[in-house]
């Protein structure tokens, strides 16, 4: 599986990546609002939003700078999950949405996606210099829970989230400290 920027090419697969979520009834995270973009917009005007996004010097406060991936299966190219790197936190961040959303379509669950996606994600974080990165998920959510932990994740706190309307579990991750110069090398 690789990590890779949406692009117009891609139009159809998010579309199904989307839909798919809806025919399973299933709850949409990670997406870098994707699925809100295609109920009220058009892709395209997603891909707008994702490039706006990454223009940090002209983001309004207080929107801060992500990055949103496909999760791509190399053996077919099937967009298998999405995941959305927040690259500085806000208030609203800080407390209860953390770093990193992720998701893995329905029919692709319970194969090893999630720890994969964000491993991966974390590989970001770690390449952009966040040490701790923190990931939330609700309560209910053993699988995603098992995941954050499975990549290092210790529970921080849980409370009732008035936005969500359910109790949230917010994890931290601490990352390595490289301590290296530009080309990696120990100091």
């Amino acid at each position: 599986m690789k990590l890779v920027l949406p692009l117009p090419e891609h139009r159809e697969q998010a579309i199904d990546y989307i839909e798919e979520f809806y025919r399973f009834g299933s709850e949409v995270n990670g997406s870098g609002s994707l699925d809100e973009f295609l109920a009220e917009s058009t892709y395209e005007m997603w891909l707008e939003k994702l490039r706006c996004q990454m223009d940090i010097a002209n983001l309004p406060k207080p929107r801060v700078p992500d990055l949103t991936y496909f999760c791509v299966r190399e053996e077919d190219g099937r967009i298998v999950g999405m995941v959305n790197i927040r690259l500085a936190l806000n208030d609203f961040l800080k407390n209860e949405g953390g770093h990193i959303g992720y998701s893995v379509r329905p029919t692709e669950r319970r194969k090893g996606y999630g720890t994969q996606i964000l491993s991966r994600a974390l590989g970001v974080c770690e390449r952009m210099g966040i040490r701790e990165v923190l990931v939330s998920c609700d309560r209910e959510n053993a699988a995603s829970a098992g995941v954050i932990r499975n990549c290092g994740g210790v529970l921080q706190r849980e409370f009732y989230s008035e936005t969500f309307r359910e109790i949230i579990q917010m994890y931290a991750i601490r990352l390595p400290d490289q301590g290296g110069d530009a080309d990696g090398n120990s100091l």
